[in-house]
């Protein structure tokens, strides 16, 4: 298993899309990122971002990079990023094999 941060053929096609309608230039990059909170106790947050930090760590997928600061990072290794676009739900999904648990709606996790 890599260790690094990757993203799925889907949740790279949605990543391109969405900048392509915000027209952000090459500069910007998929930032992923852990906080306190959710049902679990810490929550996954996804944004777009063209501003590096000196402590972000760097994950280039094909031509999509990711960046995550290093205290995220201790809880994302491993982690695929993925999009669902079926009747379940749509949106980006993290399967993060460092999750002991999630909640029912995916967006929150406890280690």
């Amino acid at each position: 298993m890599s260790a690094g941060i990757t993203i799925t053929e889907r949740a790279t096609e949605k990543v391109h899309q969405l900048m392509s309608e915000e027209k952000m230039g090459p500069d910007y990059f998929v930032r992923v990122s852990v906080k306190g909170g959710g049902c679990s106790g810490l929550s996954y947050d996804l944004d777009f971002d063209n501003e590096r930090k000196e402590s972000d760590q760097e994950f280039l997928n094909g031509d999509v990079k990711i960046i995550c600061d290093l205290k995220s990072y201790l809880y994302l290794a491993g982690t695929e990023l993925d999009f669902t676009d079926g009747l379940n739900g749509k949106g980006f999904n993290f399967v993060n094999p460092n999750a002991k648990r999630t909640c029912g709606c995916g967006e929150s996790f406890a280690v």
